[in-house]
């Protein structure tokens, strides 16, 4: 997906808050997330198959997936977010149900002021580590950011007060 040669609503803080939606929807956890040149991979950890019977009891099994987001579906979960918006839905504002709808905007909100050819990144424990592809005057670089669950946490409670105000702040690793 190419973000900036799209429409302009096509940035990585709303791309990444319906992606995150639709991981809090199926409950992923310990996401890994690269962008590929039609949209973006995503693999994440599932818990399933907690049963109990008169046998034994089971506490699951947890299942690496991989999903695929194309461009065309990324934008249809965008639409349906929109719609969403401002309605209650089950769940709805609880930070346990919908963790990664709120990490991925903020970490997107933070993307964008980098404006980044590509990226890719992963999650453990509520921490990330996003590795980002930028332009600069001397070429192409790779550059880290880190984000430590505490990070994340307090970016998700500013961000009502960040709307509509340029930059958060800078986590870049080596700055």
């Amino acid at each position: 997906m190419r973000i900036y040669e799209g429409s302009p609503r096509q940035d990585f803080e709303e791309v990444f808050r319906a992606i995150g939606a639709v991981l809090d929807e199926r409950g992923y956890r310990e996401i890994l997330l690269a962008e590929v040149p039609d949209g973006f991979l995503v693999q994440g950890l599932l818990a399933s198959g907690v049963s109990a019977t008169n046998w034994s009891e089971s506490l699951g099994h947890v299942t690496k997936e991989t999903l695929t987001f194309s461009d065309e579906e990324i934008a249809r979960y965008m639409d349906e977010a929109l719609a969403r918006r401002g309605k209650a839905r089950p769940g709805a504002g609880k930070a346990a149900t919908s963790y990664y709808e709120q990490a991925l905007r903020v970490i997107g909100r933070y993307l964008d002021e980098q404006r980044p050819r590509d990226v890719f990144f992963l999650e453990q424990e509520g921490s990330f580590v996003v590795r980002m592809l930028s332009n600069e005057q001397t070429g192409s670089r790779h550059r880290l950011a880190e984000f430590t669950r505490d990070d994340i946490i307090e970016m998700i409670g500013q961000a009502p007060a960040q709307r509509g105000k340029p930059g958060v702040r800078n986590a870049l690793l080596g700055s």
